[in-house]
C-alpha cells in the first residue's frame, strides 16, 4: 500500500495554474528527489501535500497507517530563522507541538526521544548553544532533528544543503541516507542536485514543461544524452 498518493493534481495562487494534472505514489522506505527549474512548483507541492495550501483540482492521500501530520518538514531557512534566539534542543523538542494539542508541557518520552534526535544527528555537545550562534551545516542537523520529533515514517526535505560547503553538503546527505536505509524513513526532497538525486534517491519526480515521475534509472536511461554530454558515466 502506498503511504502517499497525489492523483491528477493542480497546484497554483489566485486562480493561475502553475502546475496541472499530477499524478504520482510513494512506498514506504522510497527515497525520492523532486527535481526542476525555479518556479516549476516543488515547493508549491510540498506545501500543498502539508496541507498548507489548498490543491486547485485533484486528491491526496495517505495510506499504510500515515497521517499527514506525522510528515516531518525541513523547509527552506530564511535570515530570520537562522538568527532564532533559542538554545539547540528547545528548538528540536518543539518539533512535538503539533502533537502537545492543549497540553502546555512536553512529555518524558517526548523529551527523551528529542535528547535521541539531537544525539542521531550527532548534536549533542551544542544542544544547550543558543542556535543563532551555530554554522549553516549545524543549523540543518538542528532543523531535521527537529524534524524527525514529528515523524518516524515521511520526511519532506526542501534544499536542506542550500547554502553549505561542499564538505558539510555530503555529510547531510551522508545523515539523510542513513535516516533512509537504517530507519526505513520515507525521504522526499526537492534539490538542484541532479548528481546527488541520482546517487541517493530510488525515484524522481521532475517538474517542468513536461513531468516525469518513475526510478532512477528510467530517468537515466530518458536523459542519458544529457548525461553523456555533460558529466560522462555515472
Amino acid at each position: 500500500m502506498s503511504q502517499l498518493t497525489c492523483t491528477s493534481l493542480s497546484l497554483g495562487y489566485e486562480g493561475k495554474e502553475i502546475l496541472s494534472n499530477l499524478s504520482f505514489s510513494v512506498e514506504a522506505g522510497d527515497y525520492v528527489c523532486i527535481l526542476g527549474e525555479n518556479g516549476s512548483g516543488k515547493t508549491t507541492l510540498m506545501r500543498t501535500i502539508l496541507g498548507l495550501h489548498k490543491p486547485m483540482k485533484g486528491s491526496i492521500s495517505t495510506g499504510d497507517g500515515l497521517n499527514r501530520r506525522e510528515i516531518g518538514y525541513l523547509p527552506q531557512q530564511n535570515s530570520i530563522q537562522r538568527d532564532f534566539p533559542a538554545t539547540v534542543r528547545e528548538i528540536v523538542i518543539s518539533g512535538f507541538q503539533g502533537q502537545c494539542g492543549f497540553r502546555p508541557f512536553y512529555t518524558r518520552e517526548q523529551k527523551r526521544r528529542a535528547d535521541e534526535n539531537i544525539e542521531l544527528m550527532g548534536i549533542s555537545h551544542l544542544k544547550n548553544r543558543c542556535y543563532r550562534e551555530l554554522s549553516g551545516g549545524q543549523q540543518q542537523r538542528v532543523l531535521l532533528a527537529r524534524a524527525l520529533c514529528a515523524t518516524r515514517k515521511m520526511l519532506f526535505l526542501d534544499e536542506p544543503v542550500a547554502g553549505l560547503d561542499p564538505k558539510v553538503t555530503q555529510e547531510m546527505y551522508a545523515l539523510i541516507e542513513k535516516l533512509n536505509k537504517e530507519l526505513g524513513i520515507t525521504i522526499i526532497m526537492i534539490s538542484h542536485d541532479i548528481r546527488a538525486a541520482i546517487q541517493f534517491s530510488n525515484k524522481i519526480l521532475h517538474i517542468g514543461s513536461e513531468i516525469f515521475f518513475g526510478s532512477r534509472d528510467e530517468y537515466i536511461k530518458r536523459t542519458a544524452s544529457e548525461w553523456e554530454g555533460n558529466y560522462g558515466n555515472l
